[in-house]
Order: C-alpha cells, then sequence, then structure tokens
C-alpha cells in the first residue's frame, strides 16, 4: 500500500503584513495526494508553528478549511490557509489523521517548510 504525499507552496502577503508591528502573513497551499488504492478522509490536523524567536504554536482541529475531504485513489486535494508571524522567517510542520475505508486512522506526517519574506534569507 502506498501512502499519502504532501506538497507545499509559500507565498509572502505583503499587503496583509506589518513588519513595524511585527505582523508578518504568509499563505500555503497544500496538495495532499493518495498514492494508494482506496479512498482516504482527512479527519483531523495538528500543526507546529515556530518563529523566529522560537516561539511555538500548536494547532489543532478537525480537517482544513472547514472540510473533511475524502480524497479518492491516485487523486490530490489543494487548499490555500494562512498564517501570521512575529517574525519574518518560521516554520511549520505537522501532520493529518486520515482514515481509510475500512475505519482505520493512520497518520500523514506534514514535512517541515518555511515561510519567510522575500529577502529574508540569504
Amino acid at each position: 500500500m502506498a501512502g499519502i504525499s504532501i506538497q507545499v507552496k509559500t507565498q509572502y502577503l505583503a499587503e496583509h503584513s506589518s513588519p513595524q508591528a511585527r505582523r508578518f502573513a504568509f499563505a500555503y497551499t497544500i496538495t495532499i495526494t493518495n498514492n494508494g488504492d482506496e479512498p482516504v478522509q482527512l479527519l483531523r490536523r495538528h500543526w507546529i508553528i515556530t518563529d523566529g524567536n522560537r516561539k511555538v504554536e500548536e494547532v489543532r482541529g478537525d480537517g482544513v478549511v472547514g472540510q473533511q475531504p475524502l480524497i479518492a485513489p491516485q487523486q490530490s486535494y489543494h487548499y490555500t490557509s494562512g498564517a501570521v508571524l512575529e517574525t519574518p522567517v518560521g516554520t511549520m510542520e505537522g501532520s493529518y489523521d486520515m482514515q481509510r475505508s475500512n475505519g482505520d486512522v493512520f497518520m500523514a506526517l506534514i514535512p517541515r517548510f518555511t515561510l519567510a519574506k522575500p529577502g529574508a534569507l540569504h
């Protein structure tokens, strides 16, 4: 049984940021691909968000963007969400609780990715 693959694209949102107020806004688009041969449903999310000061925020909740999508075999689900940091650079990582059609629940890891204001990393 093949698993779930997760790709991430990030974008700095200058129009929603205020560096003077230590507010750096980012959007991230997640693509979750079901590489298996049976449908899976995304039940819950768990994010670990770390800013440049090593301040950690954990976010847990049902589904993503108000949905608990069912992802058919060999299909992908995309969504875009956002995060606001107090620093121009940070990271996110976490996991999704996924459920197979037989009721088995498994964890799909979201690899760590970087949120960075353009020019903030050398």
